[in-house]
């Protein structure tokens, strides 16, 4: 079966780091389909790169390698990792970037990449992704033992994204945790937040919305609306328009649902 290997940066596409990754892709295991998922997450964003991951990975098929480089900590005392989850093999730095990819993926194993097999000959500090994330993605690529990538990682480092909190029997505060590209509010409930309670009410700041949708459309141009999103999480947007910019709304909004 021919190898298929995903990436996933924040490094946009202005610079020639996506091209020396695929570079070494080539060169390491030139049979392999390379498929570029995004390059434009947020510059050391990684909470926009674990719900990134979380979107996307679980779609692909059994045997995909997905190379992730949101990397803050390039250089530093953090884990460059590979991890076996569900069928499918992610190649990152040990920050937090699988928090949410996990919790849909059965997590089988996770090493530190450590056989100098994985790696380039000399390592740039600033460059794991073209030294360390790319030469591993093309060893496991061209079939070698996954349990000689390195030592076995007992825990592997969280994100913290705190759940919803109950204030009351029917008042529940959360937040938003991430702004998408539409402007939308991305929020941490889902539906089993609320252990069954039918939200009645939802208050983001200043705005408040007195219905859950199920499309944009439900609601006239311009107007805001609160929808459970394709993640499976509350959202709120604008019918064409953009929720952060019309009210000022940031990650770290506070979001309360009332039942």
């Amino acid at each position: 079966m021919t190898p298929l290997i995903t990436l996933t940066t924040d490094f946009g596409g202005q610079e020639y780091y996506v091209a020396a990754m695929k570079g070494v892709l080539a060169s390491r295991c030139p049979r392999a389909v390379l498929l570029d998922l995004g390059h434009a997450v947020p510059a050391q964003d990684v909470v926009a790169g674990a719900l990134f991951l979380e979107g996307a990975a679980p779609h692909f098929p059994a045997g995909t390698i997905h190379v992730a480089v949101i990397d803050p900590g390039v250089g530093t005392s953090r884990r460059p990792i590979a991890v076996h989850a569900g069928e499918q093999y992610f190649v990152c730095p040990d920050n937090g970037l699988l928090t949410l990819v996990l919790k849909r993926l059965p997590l089988h194993a996770a090493r530190v990449i450590a056989n100098p097999a994985c790696m380039a000959a000399e390592i740039c500090p600033t460059f794991h992704g073209r030294d360390i994330f790319a030469p591993a993605a093309g060893y496991l690529a061209n079939g070698e033992p996954f349990d000689e990538v390195g030592p076995v990682v007992d825990a592997l480092c969280q994100i913290d994204l705190p759940d919803p909190e109950r204030v009351t029997q029917t008042l529940f505060r959360g937040q938003v945790i991430h702004v998408d590209a539409f402007g939308t509010l991305i929020t941490n409930f889902r539906r089993e937040s609320l252990g069954g309670l039918a939200i009645r009410r939802v208050r983001v700041g200043a705005l408040v919305l007195d219905q859950v949708a199920t499309v944009f459309s439900d609601v006239p141009e311009g107007q805001p609306v609160a929808y459970y999103g394709s993640s499976g999480r509350l959202e709120v947007g604008v019918n064409c328009g953009n929720a952060s910019e019309d009210y000022g709304m940031v990650r770290g909004s506070v979001v309360e649902v009332e039942g």
